[in-house]
C-alpha cells in the first residue's frame, strides 16, 4: 500500500449547521494533514440535509487554501449534472491556484434524486450515457490545446489535473482500465463488486500517458476510539443516517444511540450493516486487525478512509487513531 487517504462528505449533525459543518471540515483536513493521510476528497451530493458539500470546487478551495501539503480534491464531481468544460475550467481554476495539489476523481451517477437532477438542467433522457466521451473531452481540457483550437478551458489548459474513475460496479473499473486511468471503488458504501472490480481493473489495464501501471484505491469506512464500546456507541449516528437514506427520508446526522436494533427495523439494519461492511469500528487494536484484513485482502495501492461522528471532537480522534494504524499497515 502506497498512500492512505480520507474521504469527507462534511457532514451535518444535528443541532448544528452548514456553517459548523464546513469550518468542521477545514479542522478536519488540517488535522488529517498532520496526520500523514496523503490526499483529502471531498464529494458532491445534492438535496441532502445532512451533507454540506454539494458545491464541491468551492469546498476543495477552501480545503486547499487552508492548508498547504495534502493533495485535495474531489471523490467526486458526477460528470452527468455537469458540462465537461465547466469542471475543466473550475479544476483548471484550482490547480493553478495551487499547483500539483488538485486531484479530480469523476463519477458517472448523478448523486441525487431525479427531480433533483432536473432542476440541476441535465438531461436525464433513458439510455443516454455519454459519460466516456465526457470524460475524454474534459481530460482534453487540461491538455496543451492545439493553437487552432476552437474551445479551450481558461484556467485549464496545460494544467493535467489528474484524473481518477469512481465506482461502485464494474462499468467504471473497466472503463478506468480502458483509459489507463487511476480508479477508487465506493466499498465503503457498495462493497458487493469490490474484489471483481479490482481483478477486471488490474487484468485489462492499458498503459497511459497518464499512468503506467494500474492504481487501484479501496475505500473503507471507520470509527475508531479508546474502546471498542465507544466506538460501536459512535458508529450508530452513521448507522442511523444511512438507514434513513435507506428508507427515502434523509436527514441530518442523527445523535448517537446505545442500541441501533431498537430504532432501525431490522430488515433495513441488514441492509445497512451489509453496505457498510467494509470498515473498521473500534480500539486502535481492533481497527489495526480489520484493516489489515481489508488491506491484504484487496491489496489496494491506497486506502481511503471515511467516517460520519456526531461528536467534532471524536470524529478528529477516530482518524488520528486510524492514521497510526495507517502508517504501521502501510510500513
Amino acid at each position: 500500500m502506497q498512500h492512505f487517504s480520507l474521504l469527507d462528505l462534511s457532514p451535518v449533525p444535528e443541532g448544528r449547521t452548514a456553517a459548523d459543518a464546513l469550518h468542521n471540515t477545514v479542522e478536519l483536513a488540517q488535522a488529517a494533514e498532520k496526520a500523514g493521510y496523503y490526499r483529502y476528497w471531498l464529494a458532491e451530493h445534492h438535496n441532502m440535509p445532512g451533507i454540506a458539500s454539494a458545491a464541491t470546487a468551492v469546498v476543495i478551495g477552501h480545503v486547499a487554501g487552508a492548508t498547504s501539503s495534502i493533495r485535495v480534491g474531489a471523490g467526486g464531481i458526477m460528470l452527468p449534472n455537469h458540462a465537461p468544460l465547466m469542471v475543466a475550467e473550475a479544476f483548471g481554476t484550482l490547480a493553478t491556484l495551487y499547483p500539483d495539489r488538485i486531484d479530480l476523481g469523476l463519477g458517472r451517477a448523478p448523486g441525487t434524486d431525479g427531480q433533483t437532477m432536473r432542476a440541476l438542467r441535465r438531461s436525464t433522457t433513458a439510455g443516454e450515457d455519454s459519460f466516456p466521451q465526457d470524460v475524454q473531452e474534459l481530460i482534453s481540457y487540461f491538455d496543451d490545446a492545439p493553437a487552432g483550437a476552437a474551445v479551450r478551458a481558461i484556467p485549464g489548459v496545460g494544467t493535467q489535473v489528474p484524473v481518477y474513475i469512481l465506482g461502485s460496479s464494474l462499468y467504471g473499473a473497466q472503463l478506468a482500465a480502458h483509459f489507463g486511468l487511476p480508479y477508487a471503488f465506493a466499498s465503503h458504501f457498495a462493497p458487493d463488486m469490490l474484489e471483481q472490480a479490482m481483478a477486471i481493473y488490474r487484468s485489462t489495464f492499458k498503459p497511459s500517458r497518464c499512468l503506467d501501471k494500474p492504481h487501484a484505491i479501496v475505500a473503507a469506512g471507520v470509527c475508531a476510539a479508546e474502546t471498542d464500546a465507544e466506538a460501536v456507541f459512535l458508529r450508530s449516528s452513521q448507522i442511523l443516517g444511512f438507514a434513513q437514506l435507506r428508507t427515502g427520508n434523509p436527514g441530518k446526522l442523527p445523535l448517537p444511540v446505545d442500541d441501533v436494533s431498537a430504532v432501525v427495523p431490522a430488515a433495513v439494519l441488514q441492509q445497512v450493516e451489509h453496505a457498510l461492511s467494509c470498515s473498521a469500528c473500534g480500539s486502535a487494536v481492533t481497527v489495526e486487525r480489520q484493516l489489515r484484513t481489508i488491506v491484504d485482502k484487496y491489496k489496494p495501492d491506497e486506502l481511503i478512509v471515511t467516517g460520519m461522528m456526531h461528536d467534532h471532537a471524536a470524529r478528529l480522534r477516530s482518524f488520528d487513531i486510524a492514521a497510526d494504524v495507517l502508517k504501521r499497515i502501510s510500513a
